[in-house]
């Protein structure tokens, strides 16, 4: 479990940048067109790729400033900041995605011919802009960053069906494509952004990081040579990557050697910070609250060791 390399790299931030620079440029160049042709459908999607384009910003400062080192006001540092950014980013998809899906209902009961032909060169681009901004931000494992891949996932997929539907009614009077095609692509980015929103509120309700298991850790870390048993384990992850834990442990021996081992062991598991509060097996757990034991039983006199 060693792959836990430190996230917040520059490329997080540089890819989402990248990304807002091309979504703005092809906003500004969409609204162009859309003012010369007259157009009113690629007026709006000009208005809100511009939005889109405002929210990935968004994300971009927020990325940027979850790179802080830790300080007084932010003791635990400012990596939440960029899982806000990714939760922004989640909210505005969901949003939008049930919106395409009202108005392709509403082209469904009431089809109207839209003029392709000026449509079909803002596809072409937009496909191609919104593919370079997708395949920036594919890899990256902030979730930050992995919102705004779903974000331009979601400008992509929405080009190809423009453009699929602009090739379809060049040939044939198929009105109802269309907006199928829309609904289809809604329901898959709806699926994907629940995916991302239900990760990151699990995050805010401090929820135990997946991939670690409170009683596989105990069981390994009670097999270690000097603790005798282990219980009050918290486990919280800061932003998805980083993992932070807190538990007490009775220690028969050299607490220094055996906190060092406890912590060796912590971090194969990914947890890369922690606070260890050791005690005498004859002492009395201080904590009332002391509920996650090793065994589930509750803590203070009862230490035993904790075998599967």
């Amino acid at each position: 479990m060693s792959h836990h390399h430190h996230p917040h790299s520059p490329t997080s931030a540089a890819r989402i940048l990248t990304a807002f620079l091309l979504n703005l440029f092809f906003s500004v160049f969409e609204l162009i067109g859309g003012i010369f042709t007259g157009s009113v459908a690629i007026l709006s999607d000009a208005l809100h790729d511009l939005g889109d384009a405002a929210g990935i910003g968004l994300s971009f400062f927020l990325e940027r400033k979850s790179r802080k080192q830790p300080d007084t006001t932010h003791t635990y540092g400012y990596a939440r900041y960029s899982v806000l950014g990714g939760l922004i980013t989640t909210v505005i998809l969901l949003a939008g995605s049930c919106l395409v899906i009202y108005n392709a209902i509403l082209r469904l009961l009431n089809p109207t011919p839209i003029h392709y032909n000026g449509m079909l060169i803002f596809a072409v681009v937009g496909v191609a802009v919104n593919l370079a901004a997708a395949l920036f931000t594919r890899h990256g494992d902030s979730l930050n960053q992995r919102a705004v891949n779903l974000h331009m996932l979601e400008d992509v997929l929405g080009w190809i069906v423009v453009l699929i539907g602009a090739v379809v009614m060049r040939f044939t009077d198929r009105v109802f494509l269309d907006p199928l095609m829309s609904v289809g692509v809604a329901v898959f980015i709806l699926v994907h952004a629940l995916k991302n929103l239900k990760e990151i509120l699990d995050l805010f309700l401090e929820k135990t990081p997946d991939g670690v298991t409170v009683e596989e850790l105990s069981h390994h870390l009670t097999a270690l040579a000097g603790v005798v048993s282990i219980h009050h384990v918290h486990i919280r992850s800061l932003d998805g990557t980083r993992h932070y834990a807190t538990l007490h442990a009775v220690i028969d021996g050299d607490p220094a050697a055996a906190k060092a081992a406890i912590r060796a062991e912590l971090a194969e598991h990914g947890i890369t910070h922690a606070t260890i509060e050791t005690e005498a097996p004859d002492e009395a757990c201080g904590e009332i609250e002391c509920r996650v034991g090793s065994n589930g039983e509750p803590c203070g006199g009862h230490h035993h060791h904790h075998h599967h």
